[in-house]
């Protein structure tokens, strides 16, 4: 089992890192501008980013797992109309958000902690973004789709296209063309566009089990509702995650101007500890992402003992993981901070007290991924 679950996590954890390398790569080139104002504006999208990112995993941790359930009762076609009912809600999802995002991102950033200096970056990042709403929604909505049928290995080549495209495109944008955060958020919608494209090239072709067809996209509630229910504790996880995200952004932008590091500092600092919390995050994920499909398949097949060893597997892993990031995350929190910003004293003390304090528990983090990770699973 501790061979089965390692070898769909390997290709399913770069994936996620690969993932993260989007916006840390954006952070990364955006700190080497003048200023810290760019790299602000980039933090206070996180949020939407990270809310849009939620109703893409609502779709696809919803469903897969039903998938997975299915394909190990031998149920192959009604797995296929899963399977299409969250392409068709995520394309729903996609097109409603891009819409609401556009018509109100003025009063959204202002309200997420924007101010009149950090709002001009955080505009033009974020109109330009959420423009690929729906590339970000079928790139990581269907990915899981791919990871279920158990191409993990194709499933990190989905992601490391875009990484690649992103990391590429990046300094060209943003320096060459001197787009600053525009060039920034073009080349991630770029990026995100082509792991779109190639998820459905893969998912509409001849070597999946599960094959995505015109007529499975036909919406029918039980289906829709079932895959809600699985998808809503992702969900409503990711937003509660992005709703402290707002209230510290604005408690740090009204309070840190009075403090020693100064607001702007501090909600750089808070934006790029984030950024790196992700990449420890993201291990997790590519953990409880390897469990859900193997016991999703025995759970469906009736191999009960197999989902009990999984589970204890998959925690044991992911504590090891969690000792390790703590680790880290005490010993080198200002040489990570100096991956971002190196010029600025002010800007690396606060990293490093922000990485200690927030990250002091982290070493229990592993343990709380593994059994949130093993219902879903099993539906």
């Amino acid at each position: 089992m501790a061979r089965n679950i390692v070898h769909m996590a390997l290709p399913m954890t770069v994936a996620q890192l690969i993932n993260i390398l989007y916006n840390v790569v954006d952070r990364m080139y955006l700190g080497r501008l003048p200023g810290h104002l760019a790299l602000t504006g980039l933090g206070l999208c996180l949020p939407i980013i990270s809310i849009l990112m939620a109703f893409a995993n609502l779709c696809g941790m919803g469903g897969a797992p039903l998938c997975s359930i299915h394909r190990g009762r031998g149920e192959n076609e009604e797995a296929e109309r899963i399977m299409g009912n969250s392409f068709a809600l995520l394309l729903l999802f996609g097109a409603g958000l891009t819409v609401l995002c556009l018509a109100f991102r003025r009063p959204i950033l202002y309200l997420f902690g924007a101010s009149d200096v950090t709002f001009p970056y955080a505009n033009d990042y974020l109109t330009i973004y959420v423009l690929g709403t729906v590339f970000v929604m079928i790139g990581l909505g269907m990915n899981p789709f791919i990871n279920s049928q158990g191409f993990s290995g194709m499933g990190m080549l989905t992601v490391a296209l875009g990484a690649v495209v992103n990391i590429v495109l990046d300094p060209i944008f943003i320096f060459l063309l001197g787009m600053g955060v525009r060039g920034a958020a073009l080349a991630t919608v770029i990026s995100q566009a082509c792991s779109a494209v190639w998820v459905l090239c893969f998912l509409t072709g001849r070597r999946v089990i599960l094959r995505l067809r015109p007529a499975a996209l036909r919406l029918r509630w039980a289906r829709v509702r079932r895959i809600l229910a699985l998808g809503v504790p992702s969900l409503l996880t990711q937003i509660l995650t992005a709703l402290v995200q707002i209230t510290l952004n604005n408690l740090l932008r009204v309070h840190g101007a009075a403090s020693v590091y100064g607001s702007d500092i501090a909600l750089s600092v808070y934006g790029m500890m984030m950024k790196v919390y992700q990449i420890a995050h993201s291990m997790f994920v590519g953990v409880s992402s390897a469990v859900q499909p193997i016991n999703g398949y025995n759970f469906g097949a009736k191999h009960f003992l197999r989902v009990r060893q999984t589970f204890r597997t998959a925690a044991a892993i992911a504590l090891v993981i969690s000792g390790v990031w703590f680790l880290v995350f005490q010993l080198f929190p200002r040489q990570i901070g100096m991956l971002f910003v190196s010029d600025s004293p002010l800007y690396l003390d606060c990293a490093q007290h922000c990485f200690r304090l927030y990250m002091a528990a982290f070493f229990l983090y592993g343990l709380h991924l593994a059994t949130a990770s093993f219902f879903p699973g099993i539906g």
